[in-house]
C-alpha cells in the first residue's frame, strides 16, 4: 500500500502548524521527516495515521495492504508503551487479541516476531527486566505482528543512549533488508534519517513547509560502510535547517 500526502495544512487554534504538505510513501520504501524543534513532524505523523483529522488537505491510501495484515497504520513511540503487568510474549499477543486469530496461528506470529526481533529467548521476561533498547524491541515486534501497510514511527530511538541507538539502527535495517516494510519515521537526528531514509523530507520552521525532498538511492545494507557518503548528506540536510533551528531554539528558550 502506497501513502500519498496532499496539501496537508494544520493549526490549533491561531498557531498555524503544518502549511501544504506533499509527499509520497512508496510501498517498502522508509521516508524520514526531519526539521527543526516545534516544526510540526509529530503532529503530521498524528495525522497520517488518524488521530487528528488535518484542516485542509488529504492522505489517500493506494494499492492493498500486505497479505494477512490486521492493521493498515501502527504506531511505534518513544516511550514503548509497554504494558508493565504483561511479558514480552504478552505485550506482543496483545494486538492480536481482537482479530479473532486461532492459537496455533497466534503462536505462530508471536514466535515469528519475536526471532525476527532477536527475543525469542526473553519471552517470558518483564519489561522492568529489559535495557531501554530490549524494551524498544518488542515495541517493534508488537507492531510486526498485526503485519502493518505502514509503520509510524516517532522518534523510537530518541530515548536511548548512543550505542543503544546504533544497535537498534543496525537491527532496523537487518529487518527492512529480510523483509521490506513500509515507514513514515519522524527523527530529529539527522544521523538516523541519512542511515535509514530512503528519502528524507525536511520542514521549515513552524509553519511547517516542505523545504526540500531529498533521496538517497545507497543500499540500506551498505550505509554502515559507505560513511563519507551519509556524511555529505548529513551535512546537507543541516545546511538546510541549521538557521531554522538556532531560531527554534531561541524561540522555545525565550518563550
Amino acid at each position: 500500500m502506497d501513502l500519498q500526502v496532499r496539501g496537508i495544512g494544520h493549526a490549533y487554534g491561531p498557531l498555524p502548524v503544518l502549511d501544504g504538505i506533499d509527499f509520497d510513501v512508496p510501498a517498502g520504501r522508509i521516508v524520514c521527516v526531519v526539521g527543526p524543534s516545534g516544526c510540526g513532524k509529530s503532529t503530521l505523523l498524528r495525522l497520517i495515521g488518524g488521530l487528528e483529522r488535518a484542516d485542509s488537505g488529504q492522505i489517500i491510501q493506494t494499492g492493498d495492504a500486505p497479505a494477512r495484515s490486521l492493521n493498515p497504520l501502527t504506531f511505534i513511540f518513544q516511550d514503548f508503551a509497554l504494558l508493565p503487568w504483561r511479558s514480552v510474549e504478552g505485550n506482543v499477543r496483545l494486538v492480536l487479541e481482537d482479530h479473532r486469530l486461532g492459537a496455533d496461528e497466534t503462536e505462530r506470529v508471536v514466535a515469528d516476531v519475536l526471532a525476527r526481533t532477536k527475543l525469542s529467548e526473553f519471552r517470558r521476561a518483564w519489561p522492568r527486566q529489559l535495557s531501554g533498547g530490549m524494551r524498544q524491541r518488542v515495541a517493534i515486534a508488537r507492531a510486526l505482528a498485526v503485519s502493518p501497510a505502514v509503520m509510524l514511527m516517532d522518534e523510537p530511538l530518541s530515548a536511548l543512549d548512543a550505542q543503544t541507538r546504533e544497535l537498534l539502527l543496525d537491527d532496523l535495517v537487518s529487518l527492512w533488508t529480510r523483509q521490506p516494510f513500509t515507514a513514515v519515521y519522524v527523527t530529529h537526528n539527522l544521523a538516523e534519517a541519512v542511515r535509514l531514509g530512503h528519502t528524507i523530507v525536511v520542514l521549515s520552521r513552524r509553519p511547517g513547509r516542505i523545504r526540500e525532498i531529498v533521496d538517497i538511492d545507497l543500499p540500506l545494507a551498505e550505509r554502515a560502510d559507505r560513511a563519507a557518503e551519509l556524511e555529505r548528506h548529513q551535512a546537507h540536510l543541516w545546511s538546510l535547517i541549521r538557521d531554522e533551528a538556532e531560531a527554534a531554539e531561541k524561540e522555545l528558550v525565550d518563550g
